[in-house]
Formats: C-alpha cells, sequence, structure tokens
C-alpha cells in the first residue's frame, strides 16, 4: 500500500520540516523499530498523543553508543521526553534462558541484533538526563511496569530497586497506558507541571516524603527486601494482590532516603474506548524507511487481528495479569470486524488470517458475572485452582465473531494463532445451555481454525509442578485431547496437538522432568516446545527462584540453579 511520509509520525528532522514543524511537545524514544501498527506499543502512545492535538516525533532503536546524535535530532520538546524500551524487556530480548547473547531480535530491520542497549529504560535515560537535565522525562513500556518496585534481575543475579531510582524519570506510567496518557497529556495542556500530575492515576513517581492515609500501604523497604529474602518474598505477595484487586490502594516503597510512590490503576477500558484506539489513524505498516527490509515481528502479526487483552489465568510464571491486567476487556464485533475488512484492502493479503486472539484466545467478553463480588475479590488467578464460579465462560460471543469474520467475502480462512485455554474450554457450568456451546466452541475451534497444529500449554504433567505454576491437573489435557482426537476423526482431519512445557520452573525436580519424558513419550508427542524457565521481572515464580520460598506460605520450595540440574 503507498503512504505518504506524512501519514506516519515524524522519525527525522527532515520529516519535521515536510510538515512545517520547527519543534515538537513529545519525542519518544523506542527500542524497537516504528511499526504504525496498534500492536506497537510506541505506536499507539504516540498516536493518542497525537489525537489530542500535540505535535509527536518517534526516534526508533536510537544509536546510544556514539556521540549521541539520535538524542538531539528532534531539539528539546516542549512538554517531555518519553522512553520505551519496546515490545519486550530489553533483557528477555537479548539473552537465553542461560544467558547466551541471542543472535537475532525480532524488531529491528532484518531481525539484527544489538539494536538496542542492554536494559534500554535506564540506558536512554541517562543519555536524556544529561542531555537535557532540565526536561521532564517519562518512562513507560513493559520493561518500566515490570520494574517498577525493587525486584530480582535474573542477568546479574541481584537485586535491584525501582526502575525510577535508576533513570530519575520524572514519571512512571506501567500497565496499558492510553489512558494515564491521554490524562497526563490534557493536564499539561491545561497548565499543569509534570508534578502536578503526581496523583493521577496508574502512575510511579520518586518523592522525598510518603505519603500518608487511609489508601496508602506501605511495602517492606528495598534495603530491607534485599537484606532478608523472606521479607522480600512477604513483599511481592502484597504487591501481587494489591495489583490484582479492583479497588487497589497506593503503595510506598522505601530506598534510599527517597519513597517510590506508585498510584492504583484506572479502571479497565470499557469496550467503547478500546475500540477508539484502533480507530486511530495507524497505517499498519512499517515507516518507509525500512523499504526493502523485514520486520520480523510485524511480519508474525501482519495478518492477525487482536480482539481483546488482559488475562484472568494468573499462572505464576506469567507477567500479563501485572501489565495488561487480569480484567479482560475486549472490542466489539463491529470493531474487529471493520479491522479486517481494512486488512482485506492491502494488495498483499491472500485471504488468510494468521490468528484472531489475544494473551488467551478463548477469554474474549469474559468477565465476572457479579462486579460486586469481582470488587472485593483479590485472588490473583480466577482458574486456579479450578474456575470461578463468578467467571462468565460463555463462548457464544467468540463463536459468533469468528463466523462474522469468516462470512466476509474477503476471508477464506481465519486461524486461531494465540494460545487457547484449554481448561476454560473444558470447565462444566450450571448451565447447561453454556456448556453446549462450550463444545460447539471446540468443534468449531479444531474444525474450521487450526492450520494443522494448535497450540496448547499444559507446561508440565507433575500435578504437584502444576499447582505451583496455577496450572489445572494434567488430567484435564488429556480429556481435552480426547476431545481434539474424537473432532479430528469425525470430521476427517490430520491434524497435531502442540503442547508447550516448561522446563526447571521452581517445584520442578529432576524426577518430575523425567516423568514428563515418559508421559508425553506414551502420548506419542514428538517435543518441539519446551522452553527452560527464565526468570523475569514480577512474577511469583521469579520470587520463588529468588528467594526459595512460596510467597504465600513462606515454606521452602525447590529451585534449580545449575546448568547441570
Amino acid at each position: 500500500m503507498n503512504y505518504k511520509l506524512t501519514d506516519f509520525l515524524p522519525t527525522t528532522k527532515k520529516e519535521l520540516e515536510i510538515r512545517g514543524w520547527d519543534e515538537v511537545d513529545v519525542v519518544l524514544f523506542s527500542g524497537d523499530a516504528y511499526v504504525d501498527h496498534p500492536s506497537f506499543g510506541a505506536a499507539v502512545i504516540g498516536r493518542v498523543i497525537e489525537s489530542e492535538g500535540w505535535r509527536v516525533a518517534i526516534v526508533p532503536q536510537p544509536d546510544w553508543r556514539g556521540d549521541h546524535r539520535d538524542f538531539t535530532k528532534m531539539g528539546r520538546p516542549r512538554r517531555f521526553f518519553a522512553i520505551s524500551a519496546g515490545c519486550m524487556d530489553s533483557m528477555v530480548n537479548h539473552y537465553t534462558a542461560n544467558k547466551r547473547l541471542r543472535s537475532n531480535d525480532a524488531y529491528p530491520p532484518d531481525g539484527k541484533a544489538g539494536m538496542r542497549p542492554d536494559r534500554a529504560t535506564i540506558t536512554y535515560a541517562k543519555i536524556i538526563k544529561q542531555l537535557y537535565p532540565d526536561v521532564p522525562l517519562v518512562i513507560g513500556g513493559i520493561e518500566a511496569s515490570l520494574r517498577r518496585f525493587s525486584h530480582y534481575d535474573y542477568w546479574d543475579d541481584s537485586y535491584h530497586r525501582s526502575i525510577l531510582a535508576d533513570t530519575s524519570a520524572d514519571l512512571l506510567i506501567y500497565g496499558m497506558g492510553e489512558k494515564p496518557v491521554r490524562e497526563l497529556v490534557r493536564r499539561l495542556s491545561a497548565g499543569a507541571t509534570i508534578q502536578d500530575c503526581h496523583d493521577m492515576c496508574q502512575v510511579g513517581y520518586l518523592s522525598d516524603t510518603k505519603p500518608e492515609g487511609d489508601g496508602v500501604v506501605e511495602l517492606a523497604s528495598h534495603e530491607e527486601c534485599a537484606k532478608n529474602k523472606k521479607t522480600s518474598a512477604a513483599t511481592f505477595k502484597t504487591i501481587e494482590e494489591e495489583s490484582n484487586k479492583l479497588n487497589q490502594t497506593i503503595l510506598v516503597q522505601r530506598v534510599g532516603t527517597n519513597y517510590v510512590v506508585v498510584t492504583p490503576p484506572y479502571s479497565p477500558m470499557t469496550t467503547e474506548e478500546l475500540d477508539a484506539v484502533y480507530e486511530l489513524p495507524f497505517t499498519r505498516q512499517p515507516h518507509p524507511k525500512y523499504k526493502g527490509k523485514t520486520i520480523p515481528a510485524f511480519d508474525m502479526i501482519r495478518w492477525s487481528v487482536n480482539t481483546h487483552r488482559g488475562c484472568w489465568g494468573g499462572c505464576a510464571f506469567c507477567t500479563i495479569s501485572m501489565h495488561q491486567g487480569k480484567f479482560v476487556v475486549s472490542r466489539s464485533l463491529e470493531s474487529i470486524l471493520k479491522e479486517v475488512r481494512t486488512l482485506a484492502t492491502d494488495p498483499e493479503f491472500k485471504g488468510y488470517l494468521s490468528d484472531l486472539g489475544g494473551p488467551s484466545a478463548n477469554m474474549y467478553m469474559m468477565r465476572g458475572k457479579n462486579q460486586e463480588l469481582c470488587a472485593k475479590c483479590k485472588r490473583p488467578s480466577c482458574a486456579f485452582p479450578s474456575v470461578c464460579k463468578n467467571m462468565n465462560t460463555d463462548h457464544a460471543p467468540l463463536l459468533e465473531m469468528y463466523r462474522a469474520v469468516d462470512a466476509l467475502p474477503s476471508i477464506k480462512k481465519s486461524f486461531i494463532g494465540s494460545g487457547v485455554r484449554y481448561d476454560v474450554v473444558m470447565h462444566r457450568t450450571d448451565s447447561e445451555e453454556v456448556n453446549r456451546t462450550n463444545a460447539e466452541y471446540a468443534r468449531e475451534l479444531i474444525k474450521n481454525h487450526v492450520s494443522g497444529r494448535l497450540k496448547v500449554a499444559p507446561e508440565h504433567t507433575s500435578d504437584r509442578v502444576l499447582s505451583v505454576m496455577r496450572k489445572p491437573s494434567f488430567a484435564l489435557f488429556k480429556q481435552f485431547k480426547q476431545t481434539f482426537d474424537r473432532i479430528n476423526e469425525s470430521e476427517h482431519l490430520n491434524q497435531q496437538i502442540i503442547p508447550y512445557f516448561i522446563s526447571s520452573h521452581p517445584g520442578c525436580e529432576p524426577i518430575d522432568m523425567a516423568e514428563l519424558a515418559i508421559e508425553t513419550k506414551r502420548l506419542n508427542f514428538q517435543l518441539e516446545q519446551v522452553q527452560d524457565f527464565t526468570p523475569t521481572p514480577m512474577t511469583l515464580a521469579t520470587e520463588m527462584y529468588h528467594t526459595g520460598l512460596d510467597p504465600y506460605t513462606l515454606k521452602p520450595i525447590f529451585v534449580t540453579r545449575t546448568k547441570d540440574d
């Protein structure tokens, strides 16, 4: 598709001149290449700021090694600098579970490695603060979001203070940033300063005084957590429980002589608010500067449509609920169909959608039936140890969406590439109508939306390990596999189920992996998808790895630490 340079956010001084701009309101630095698509956070934040009438420039993958000209080429912004390390934490992006440097990166052009620094948010921030010490700095994205409190860092095997302390940022926006960014822009437009915005929802900041009041929970200090692993584990439990509540409190953690203050998040976006984000004028293409090059991350999602965000699964090793939130927010059917029709106008579109999904493919439109109960609840998972009885697990809206998309003349086939929560599919409710619908969904999924292989994630075969992971019994996976095989046979299909497993997870001993090997061989699986556990900031499993304790019981738990293990 042919787009003009002015259809994208400007990335160079020349592009500013084309627009007739001599300055901008915000300069946004990103660790990823600039893809103007709603799956790429920097593009979303840039478009949200732009929609408020501000001028935004984006500097993708600035060169941090040389004379720092990439950090000065857009000049001094009128309002603030903003930083996102990218769609992934830079350390997860760079290193394997064995701490080996990866040979490629999905987010730069042609997958070239080394286009962003380790701990990109901190590196970019230090350069900006050195060059423009008086210009406000706002940090966000998944790297900043998941490092907002003191946390264990696997890559240097040490306990780190909040990223606010290491960046000297004036404001940290955590989670999905559309609502806080919009509020920030409106307040600053009305004459407020960044410091005036410390009372906003969903932000973090450093303060030399401690907030007081009923709605404030003080955590153990960074120094106490770094010194005592039991204190660290207990503190994580508080953070996780507070972060999974609908009505949260202000969390405060002392670090040195200052306090990290993190305010509660905004209420989950409405369907209308999420639709509005997808209505922003994205080109849904990489910037023209990458012409002739491929961006692997874009190629992977180019023909897919995101239908919802958030996940109430609460798996011990996963960061989704800590970043996107536990409460699922879904787009309207009309918004989804509009995006599919837009995709179909691309001359390169062949009629096949690679995915209709989200963090968990089949949580579309699922929320608590009684929201008053949800408002009182603080359990980290609505699916473990069993699916909450208050959760509406009706797959009817999802079935309607699949069929509406498939009915479009431009669509030959829509596949589901996101992981399916089979425990939600197999869950039996008190409603026979819902049970019938969910069985119908299983047939629809397996018959019409599997591209030969269906990805599911049992994660382990040992129920003891699965309990630590907050995953259902392996017996439920066996039931789902029987359903999968039966439908395949009745529809004369030759499809495979591809299970994902995690090795070395806390609580998993060598004998558990031996049993996994035996059990999967018995089921005739050729194991392709076994991921060695990687401790990433702000997950329950990482806290277990760091402390050797279960934060909820403070009892010791087995942890694999050596390469031999």
